[in-house]
């Protein structure tokens, strides 16, 4: 049974973490990789390097927005394909644990999971909530 009291609280804790997860990953890639040495990894792996810079702005834009607790059901689902991306182009062949040389896949995998139990819950308490019209009506008890 879901304690419907604490609940918004517990999606609060877990848009907190999300939001300073990506946060941090974007700030590693910002001021101790450089742009340049990101984008350099990008290429390295194949990609363009504008990747690089869209995973700069994905990063640090929907961290924000998941800590401000800004249309967070969406910023959520949007970053999962940026976290599926890492699984399958960088952390995916280096095993199950994130402690082998170039990290493992299970805290990518566990993040995806996170982001969509965010998608499900939403905003929780302390949001600054998105202004949209409903998609639907709920219909009457």
């Amino acid at each position: 049974m879901i304690d419907l009291k604490t609940a918004p609280y517990a999606a609060l804790v877990l848009r907190l973490a999300l939001g300073l997860m990506f946060i941090a990953h974007g700030l590693l890639k910002l001021l101790v990789f450089t742009p340049a040495g990101t984008v350099g990894y990008f290429e390295s792996l194949g990609l363009p390097g504008l990747f690089a810079y869209a995973t700069l702005v994905a990063e640090l834009g929907g961290g924000l927005a998941l800590l401000l607790g800004i249309a967070s059901r969406w910023v959520a689902l949007a970053l999962i394909p940026l976290l599926a991306g890492t699984v399958v182009l960088v952390h995916g062949a280096n095993g199950w644990l994130f402690a082998n040389p170039g990290g493992g896949w299970e805290y990518p995998v566990f993040l995806i999971a996170a982001a969509a139990v965010q998608a499900l819950l939403g905003d929780g308490a302390y949001a600054l909530r998105w202004p949209s019209r409903r998609l639907y009506r709920p219909v009457p008890a």
